[in-house]
């Protein structure tokens, strides 16, 4: 049985389209096309006066900053399974859990904390809770501190952030 091998002729035989020069002008060409274009026309040049001037091109589907839910007596829906840890690919969740005193569940979080600096906003840790206590729903799309420990977003942080888009309690059976 013969192999089926498809040949692909290879291009660039002489020195110069082996160097790239061609395409390498090309781009430079196109580049300064566009430098002279904006420099002779800068109001032209769309800007964005930001944080005074937000965004309007932001959709329901971006994902924001986190926050936690409650449930409908106002209680964390949080249960400490640690399903949103494991999803995430940039471990940047940490979690430590402590017995329930209500009797609601087995366990809550003593200590709910998301590091945002390492965080991908990939949203696995909103896919992967079982009690929709993680949402990625505030709308907030910048973080602003001075040190790294402000970005790290704690408990009561989480659950102080609204959600933007109306539903505030967890859809999850209580």
């Amino acid at each position: 049985m013969k192999p089926n091998i498809k040949v692909v002729p290879r291009y660039g035989e002489s020195t110069r389209d082996r160097l790239y020069l061609p395409a390498i002008y090309q781009g430079l060409k196109i580049t300064f096309k566009h430098l002279v274009g904006n420099v002779a026309d800068s109001n032209a040049v769309e800007t964005l006066e930001y944080p005074e001037e937000q965004p309007g091109d932001i959709t329901d589907r971006y994902r924001g900053l986190h926050r936690l839910t409650h449930r409908e007596d106002d209680t964390i829906a949080c249960v400490a399974c640690f399903m949103c840890a494991t999803a995430c690919p940039s471990n940047c969740i940490f979690i430590e859990a402590t017995e329930r005193e209500d009797g609601k569940d087995e366990k809550m979080p003593k200590r709910f904390a998301i590091d945002t600096l390492e965080c991908v906003f990939c949203g696995y840790c909103v896919e992967a809770c079982p009690c929709d206590a993680i949402r990625m729903d505030t709308g907030i799309f910048s973080l602003t501190g001075n040190s790294r420990e402000d970005f790290v977003m704690e408990k009561d942080q989480l659950l102080s952030h609204k959600g933007v888009f109306g539903e505030e309690k967890s859809r999850a059976r209580n």
